[in-house]
């Protein structure tokens, strides 16, 4: 009988593999001894089966654990529990998944919960060029590239009335390593990051709805209810939070808190017939800026275009008209948007998402780590959202990976994980919060050359998060000209037409 311990002696821990060769009949309370051999190698030398099949050993949750080693004097001490699984992963998305890939490549056993079945309808289709270094880590590359997803070379930025606009080519950037993004219909994307985790070994249970977490000092309980209303609890030693704006541990703890400042509302559909541009740039994200509110169209598949606008939930609440209507209105009021979806053609009802931006207190527990939305949400004028969650599903994993290989509790690594997606986090979020302030918009219509500024905004909207104080540096001084161009303009004023 064989089974993988974290033994501890002299307060150093060590992986060994630990053959179970005999139990004995002493017990007290919840401890048993167990004679055993240890051999020290990196692979098993038999295949693994689980503790409980060990006669006599009906052990309780995270029961303490004495086992004598044969050929030494030393007693070593190990922790059995009878958690089935090593991490519980909480959401299916492109973070929940990415996370779930990541753990079971690195042999761990995972299950992966989801409320819903997949494929499922979901918004936020335009992904960032730095997601391809994860797609690679994760073995996806491959099947994204044989879905036949649309490239994205670049994203484009025009004012309403198309007197002004700009575009970001990411293959010229200077600091900027990859050239292109997938443009993706999120159902079709979702489910392949998905099932990509479940062939590398995460078990997957869809329709469940998680009703209650808890934490311990040994590990985590997850009860819920499966598709056909039974219910159900597990065990593991860690917990992913990768629940999106659902933000289920952040909401049960009281840690969400909201950006005042963007408190939005997207309306939006697919469309076919919209007119994009030829060649490459036909697979760019448009953003068409109106005064105190913006368009996006990004292509999702063969004459399939994603089409929305981003406004204050009060403004859209004070309207009291259909969605359609207030969608309707809106592109009406910009040349750009009418002249490129005069000939296009609905293809799915008009959807309302609330787009409010927060920013969880903390974004770890005991044991537990939240990651994407599930930890922080960015208003999406830069696509920066699934690229973060699986970013941040990465790095959370990686410290989770280290923990189990450890024996400890994760928190040191947690502490490093909260720290680097604050710092990511802060880099969309100052973008984002002057994005909506005019003398932004004045100079990022206006790239210069000049200290190689334009290349750093190149590089952060590609995905570049770790340029160091090279990118750091250009960004301050970026935004120390916004507020220059505020107080004294230096370059030429933008005036929205006001709308009829």
């Amino acid at each position: 009988m064989t089974r993988l311990f974290s033994l501890s002696r002299g307060g150093t821990l060590r992986r060994t593999w630990v053959s179970l060769l005999e139990t004995g009949p002493r017990e007290a309370r919840d401890e048993q001894v167990f004679v055993a051999s240890v051999t020290f190698c990196k692979k098993p030398p038999v295949p693994l089966e689980p503790i409980e099949a060990v006669p006599g050993c009906a052990m309780s949750r995270a029961a303490a654990c004495r086992v004598l080693v044969i050929g030494s004097r030393a007693r070593y001490t190990c922790r059995v529990s009878e958690q089935a699984h090593d991490v519980i992963v909480i959401g299916g998305g492109p973070g929940g998944s990415c996370a779930a890939t990541v753990l079971a490549k690195a042999g761990r056993r995972v299950l992966l919960l989801e409320r819903e079945k997949f494929p499922r309808f979901h918004v936020g289709e335009s992904l960032l060029p730095y997601n391809h270094a994860i797609f690679e880590e994760l073995g996806l590359l491959p099947i994204l590239e044989k879905a036949g997803f649309p490239a994205k070379r670049g994203a484009q930025f025009h004012i309403a009335d198309g007197s002004k606009g700009t575009a970001f080519v990411f293959g010229k950037g200077r600091f900027t390593r990859h050239p292109a993004a997938f443009q993706v219909e999120r159902s079709r994307f979702d489910e392949i990051l998905l099932r990509h985790a479940e062939s590398c070994g995460a078990e997957v249970r869809e329709e469940f709805s998680v009703k209650r977490t808890a934490n311990d000092a040994d590990g985590v309980e997850v009860e819920g209810i499966g598709r056909d209303g039974s219910r159900a609890t597990f065990r593991a030693r860690f917990l992913v939070d990768a629940t999106g704006r659902d933000n289920l541990t952040g909401n049960r703890d009281g840690l969400r808190d909201m950006n005042p400042k963007l408190r939005k509302l997207a309306v939006f559909a697919h469309f076919s017939g919209v007119r994009l541009d030829p060649g490459t740039a036909g697979g760019d994200t448009v953003i068409v800026r109106l005064e105190n509110k913006w368009f996006w169209v990004i292509p999702v598949g063969v004459d399939k275009v994603s089409v929305g606008v981003v406004m204050e939930r009060d403004e859209f609440a004070a309207a009291k008209s259909t969605p359609g209507e207030v969608f309707e209105r809106w592109r009406d009021s910009s040349v750009a948007m009418k002249e490129r979806l005069a000939d296009a053609r609905r293809l799915t009802e008009y959807h309302v998402t609330s787009d409010w931006s927060y920013r969880n207190r903390s974004f770890h527990g005991p044991r537990l780590v939240r990651v994407g939305d599930a930890a922080g949400f960015i208003d999406p004028i830069f696509s920066s959202g699934v690229f973060l969650a699986m970013h941040s599903a990465r790095i959370a994993a990686h410290a989770i990976d280290d923990a189990l290989a450890g024996g400890g509790d994760g928190a040191a690594g947690f502490v490093r994980y909260e720290r680097r997606m604050r710092d990511a986090l802060g880099i969309y979020s100052e973008m984002v919060e002057k994005f909506y302030t005019t003398p932004f918009m004045e100079l990022f219509l206006e790239p210069r050359d000049k200290w190689q500024i334009a290349a750093a905004i190149n590089a952060i909207l590609a995905g570049e998060l770790e340029g160091g104080w090279r990118l750091r540096w250009r960004m301050r001084l970026f935004f120390m000209l916004v507020w220059l161009q505020e107080k004294r303009p230096f370059m030429p004023r933008i005036r929205f037409a006001p709308v009829s």
